[in-house]
């Protein structure tokens, strides 16, 4: 069937539905501009371009072992003094602050990814939909941290661990979040009329059905980069995620436990951090999800 067939005439829903799908593309983008929203970009914003310009916020590289400069306490100096080890904590923050945000930025998408394709292969045929669903049981039945533990025994901590456990969480989330608003598209009248019109099945769900899943896809996007946070902040609490001496969130914070009453500054920085990256990511989803329900 070729894609010139103008289906206004022979469906008025298709029609009357599509244009609003159209007008209703900026709403996303209107709702990061003022209230919740514009918090949340406003905090992850000036959380990454900390991390960004690490380099010109402090003079100490995240290695750099200053002489002298033993679990000091937070100086004009040293804003969130040094480690047990002489190492400007600030600097290792804003360091860290890169690498937890570079695996968020690698691994979300591509569990996203995955997960979005898997499900809409799936949801075209009956027989690959109850095998994935049941493939996505399983990987739900674990949770991420005994996963992340099980899996560092077989590869070994560090970041390519906490990309694996991020990405096997994701595809599950989204590939049940895409099959789900795909069932509900294809249900509408206008889907309806471009199938009795002889449209194929790819071709309806490029042109009808994709359009209108891109939304809440948008929401949980925004919902897993705060849940990306936390697991790269939680596993490598543990020790099974970034490892030292590379800088992290969580090694940070777990590295504190033992000096907090030395400078209790240790463990404040990289907790305001994680607690920033994920308000702001969930303020962003909240924001967009009010939007999709308005609209």
């Amino acid at each position: 069937m070729s894609e010139s067939i103008d289906l206004a005439g022979i469906a008025p829903e298709a029609a009357s539905v599509r244009p609003a799908a159209r007008r209703n593309d900026g709403r996303g983008l209107r709702a990061l501009t003022r209230g919740q929203g514009l918090a949340g970009v406003l905090l992850v914003g000036i959380i990454a371009l900390a991390g960004l310009f690490a380099g010109v916020l402090t003079k100490y590289g995240p290695l750099e072992q200053i002489p002298g400069a033993n679990l000091l306490g937070p100086s004009g100096e040293h804003w969130l003094g040094t480690d047990n080890v002489n190492r400007d904590i600030l600097s290792r923050v804003l360091y860290g602050i890169r690498i937890n945000l570079l695996i968020g930025l690698v691994a979300v998408p591509l569990g996203a990814a995955v997960g979005a394709l898997t499900g809409l292969l799936a949801s075209v045929n009956a027989v690959a939909d109850v095998i994935t669903q049941r493939i996505f049981d399983l990987i739900l039945a674990f949770p991420a941290l005994i996963f992340a533990i099980a899996l560092s025994a077989v590869t070994g901590p560090g970041a390519h661990a906490v990309v694996i456990v991020i990405v096997a969480a994701e595809i599950p989330i989204f590939g049940r979040q895409i099959r789900t608003a795909i069932l509900a598209v294809r249900e509408q009248p206008f889907v309806e009329a471009a199938e009795v019109i002889g449209a194929s099945t790819w071709w309806t769900l490029r042109k009808h059905v994709l359009p209108n899943v891109i939304e809440p896809l948008s929401v949980q996007l925004a919902l897993s980069m705060s849940l990306a946070v936390f697991v790269e902040a939680a596993m490598s609490f543990i020790g099974i995620g970034v490892r030292p001496p590379d800088p992290s969130l969580g090694s940070l914070i777990a590295g504190s436990i033992d000096n907090l009453d030395a400078n209790p500054a240790y463990a404040v920085g990289p907790l305001l951090v994680v607690s920033g990256l994920t308000l702001g990511f969930l303020l962003i989803a909240q924001a967009l999800g009010r939007a999709r329900r308005i609209g």
